[in-house]
């Protein structure tokens, strides 16, 4: 059903029902139907008729003279109007030189905070679930393996220590997404070294999130960046100017894990921790299997993973993720692998293996690229080699 609202304009009263020439223009058909209703009467088609001539006589004659008085008024206002002064028209706003730092010092600090709790909720009940408002990507896969770590060693393995007070900040000075910021923390209670964080947000309406850590070497100085409140420019992988490029020199570091000095590149980066720790696990590997199984291992970067920050002297730090497999494979028949480890057991689900066992490493590596004409070579500042899956056949 339609409710018809009453009408609101207000009513006609008296003679005036308008503005004065509305009112008079008006007049002709009003007179001029009076005039037929006369003419329709006995008696009356004479004084319709004079009605009529009356009425159109006036109303011409008001038309006329307003026509009259309009001319000059028009031909004045056009006058004006070539002599009006243009209104001034609102600059856009100037465009800056460079992008803004992505977030402010208090707003990465919320975000540290707000990271810090969900980790300890979720390091509380073990639960990976609980991970996901603030935890994405390697750090994710990470952190639910050393869940299952924790649990089969009966916390004897807890997870690793992340502190989310900083010690350094370096924010991307960009307006596109995703975001990357990297933190490097303060050193842990328990006296290991700090930690580089990684925070990636991966759209406008996300929550930053930590997509992966790294420990820092011991000795290792972290290059000068910008301030925080500046920020750092954001290099393409494939930016030029460095020694190597950003996602080079992820795909080169992998070839001198495998090569080592053998490797083409390996005079590009300078020795590291991480990459000794490496040869010494593969040699133990190789030489704990003897003749009665292979040994092999594999390092494949990420491309898409790589994201690099300007440094103050021209170069860059690089961030990426690699995968590492380390796979034992019986040669000879009637053999089986044991699987002792509990770890490996529960992702496994089995104590020995048939025919091969394979680890599964989420690698989390963090560089500094110096400029091309600096002479010196990449350097690796942290590192993270976590087992995040394995496999029994």
């Amino acid at each position: 059903m339609t409710t018809r609202l009453p009408d609101r304009r207000p009513a006609a009263s008296g003679p005036f029902r308008g503005s004065r020439p509305v009112t008079r223009t008006l007049r002709l058909p009003v007179l001029l139907g009076r005039a037929r209703l006369a003419a329709d009467l006995p008696g009356s088609r004479r004084q319709a008729g004079a009605a009529a001539e009356v009425s159109i006589g006036r109303a011409t004659r008001v038309r006329r003279a307003g026509v009259r008085r309009a001319a000059p008024a028009v031909v004045a206002l056009a006058f004006l109007a070539g002599c009006a002064t243009p209104l001034p028209e609102p600059a856009p706003e100037p465009t800056p030189a460079v992008a803004p730092a992505a977030t402010t010092v208090g707003q990465s600090t919320d975000v540290l905070g707000q990271l810090g709790d969900v980790l300890s909720t979720a390091d509380a009940s073990l639960d990976p679930a609980a991970l996901a408002p603030r935890v994405t990507g390697p750090a994710l896969a990470t952190r639910t393996a050393e869940y299952v770590r924790t649990t089969a060693t009966g916390g004897a393995k807890p997870p690793t220590v992340l502190p989310t007070d900083e010690q350094v900040l370096i924010v991307p000075q960009t307006t596109q997404w995703p975001r990357t910021q990297l933190v490097v923390t303060e050193q842990p209670d328990d006296l290991q070294a700090p930690r580089i964080l990684v925070l990636q947000q991966a759209a406008p309406r996300e929550q930053y999130k930590l997509w992966g850590w790294a420990r820092m070497a011991p000795g290792v100085s972290m290059p000068a960046t910008a301030a925080p409140e500046t920020g750092s420019a954001v290099l393409a992988p494939d930016a030029q100017g460095l020694v190597v490029t950003p996602a080079d020199a992820f795909v080169q570091y992998a070839d001198v894990l495998a090569n080592g000095t053998g490797s083409a590149y390996a005079a590009t980066f300078a020795a590291d921790p991480f990459r000794a720790a490496i040869e010494s696990a593969r040699a133990a590997m190789v030489a704990g299997v003897e003749s009665a199984a292979s040994a092999t291992e594999t390092y494949t970067p990420d491309p898409a993973s790589v994201v690099a920050l300007a440094t103050a002297d021209g170069g860059a730090i690089v961030v990426g993720q690699m995968t590492t497999v380390s796979t034992v494979t019986l040669t000879v028949s009637g053999g089986t692998i044991p699987i002792q480890d509990p770890f490996y057991a529960a992702l496994t689900g089995t104590q020995s293996a048939g025919s091969s066992f394979a680890r599964t490493y989420t690698d989390v590596l963090v560089m500094y690229v110096p400029p091309a004409d600096s002479g010196a070579p990449v350097q690796v500042l942290a590192a993270e080699h976590a087992v995040t899956g394995a496999s029994a056949s």
